[in-house]
């Protein structure tokens, strides 16, 4: 299939990396000729929803730094940074730059920078794609000597445009893309900015899966959806949940966003049309009622103990028999290992690939 993508130019150099050294070697070490194909790609990925980047760093990080450095992620997605677009007051905007338009601004502008290039973070390329405001955003960090080939931020043709609010960026590799989204929420009512934004969400995204077949993908991010009643921990709480009394008209949409039978219906459909494994259920198919949810709702409250699976690792079945571990790393109704956020870590391993299985991927 002909590729649709435009590629976006970065600046630097082009130079091509090495395999990643030990831990023990500095970043500066690193920089050389790439030797063997399969040293050069990704193959241990994290994705966590932060709720709010800047907050994480300045209460949590201590402990997601440690935890980082234990598992030592090729690739970390994070959803919900939560940090304005560069420009405004008559500039253009830029969707890839932290803003530092006022003095608070450049402020925690400097906190992310900071917190960003020492270890163990100093030794990943980091992308943004924010929003407007403080809402949403995405981020994505990758080790340096696994350079992607190119870097989008929508999903359509234009890759000079970014997805509102910062939704998605995609990142193409040699032998498969990853795709980090923060997908809409589905919200409580038919709405232009509930459920008619959720709806033309998964439609792009079945065309967008379609189109981008020609090659291996890895979705991660907060993908706002439970697949399956054992993805939730109270199915009957969630089913029948509202909203100050509001009842959608259509039974498809009653109960909670993210677990509605129009939501999930509709996710069961995309998987099958993209052709794509969920890797946590590909190896847990019983329910774990102590860590095999990465969302918890507020300790205080009628959410307490309430508790969904909306956080993933969706990947082609090309690349399922590569599966070795996909695990949440939140425990229990206290959030222990959420580090501050709503959401725990998610984590997916995968095995180098064969010379033969490489060759079918890019054929």
């Amino acid at each position: 299939m002909k590729r649709f993508f435009k590629p976006i130019e970065k600046d630097g150099s082009t130079v091509a990396k090495k395999p990643c050294l030990s831990p023990e070697k500095s970043d500066g070490d690193r920089d050389g000729a790439e030797k063997g194909r399969n040293e050069t790609e990704p193959s241990k990925f994290l994705t966590w929803n932060a709720n709010s980047f800047l907050l994480r760093v300045k209460n949590d990080w201590s402990e997601f730094s440690e935890f980082i450095s234990d598992f030592d992620p090729d690739v970390i997605a994070i959803q919900e940074v939560r940090m304005p677009a560069a420009g405004g007051k008559g500039k253009p905007k830029n969707y890839e730059e932290l803003s530092d338009d006022t003095k608070a601004l450049r402020e925690e502008k400097q906190i992310l920078t900071r917190a960003l290039s020492n270890p163990p973070f100093g030794k990943y390329q980091v992308w943004w794609s924010l929003a407007d405001s403080k809402y949403a955003g995405t981020a994505l960090l990758v080790k340096k000597c696994f350079k992607p080939q190119k870097v989008y931020f929508n999903l359509d043709k234009l890759a000079s445009k970014h997805e509102p609010d910062g939704r998605v960026i995609l990142a193409e590799f040699e032998t498969f893309r990853l795709l980090n989204t923060y997908s809409p929420n589905n919200g409580w009512k038919d709405e232009e900015n509930a459920f008619q934004r959720r709806r033309k969400w998964d439609k792009r995204m079945v065309e967008f899966l379609t189109k981008a077949s020609d090659k291996p993908i890895i979705w991660c991010g907060d993908l706002n959806v439970s697949h399956e009643e054992m993805d939730v921990s109270h199915p009957d709480f969630f089913a029948s949940a509202k909203l100050n009394g509001y009842v959608p008209p259509n039974k498809e949409d009653c109960g909670q966003p993210g677990f509605t039978p129009s939501e999930r219906g509709r996710f069961g459909s995309l998987m099958k049309e993209g052709r794509l494994v969920d890797a946590y259920r590909y190896l847990h198919k019983e329910p774990d009622v102590e860590s095999g949810f990465s969302w918890s709702g507020n300790p205080i409250g009628k959410y307490r103990g309430k508790r969904m699976r909306i956080d993933y690792f969706l990947v082609s079945e090309q690349l399922k028999d590569r599966i070795v571990s996909c695990k949440m790393h939140g425990r229990g109704i206290e959030l222990e290992g959420f580090y501050g956020s709503d959401h725990c870590p998610v984590t997916l391993e995968l095995s180098k690939p064969s010379s033969d299985s490489e060759e079918n991927q890019v054929s």
